[in-house]
């Protein structure tokens, strides 16, 4: 009796391609003058002035102690978002008011 012999190709693996950042969000933006006041006025990528923003928050401490996912807004930033207090989540969809 003849047994057959399972062929187990494995298929190639494709080589790791690096991840290209997309261009919209490395494209430099600037700031009104009310997020000037917070991260500076020079141009900027979307990515580094949401950097720059939890920079100035933590340092500020103006997370709230009870619910980490709010921030809670100080003179600067009540100017950006609006409110007195903003949800991370809705942050980055309040800062594109404020840039061109």
């Amino acid at each position: 009796m003849a047994t057959a012999k399972k062929a187990t190709a494995a298929p190639a693996a494709a080589p790791a391609k690096k991840r290209t950042p997309n261009a919209a969000f490395m494209k430099p933006l600037t700031p009104s003058p009310a997020l000037a006041a917070v991260v500076g006025a020079a141009p900027l990528p979307r990515t580094e002035i949401i950097s720059k923003l939890w920079v100035y928050i933590k340092a500020n401490k103006l997370q709230d102690a009870a619910n980490k996912r709010m921030i809670n807004a100080d003179a600067k930033l009540k100017e950006v978002f609006g409110k007195p207090q903003v949800s991370m989540f809705e942050m980055a969809g309040l800062i594109g008011k404020h840039v061109k």
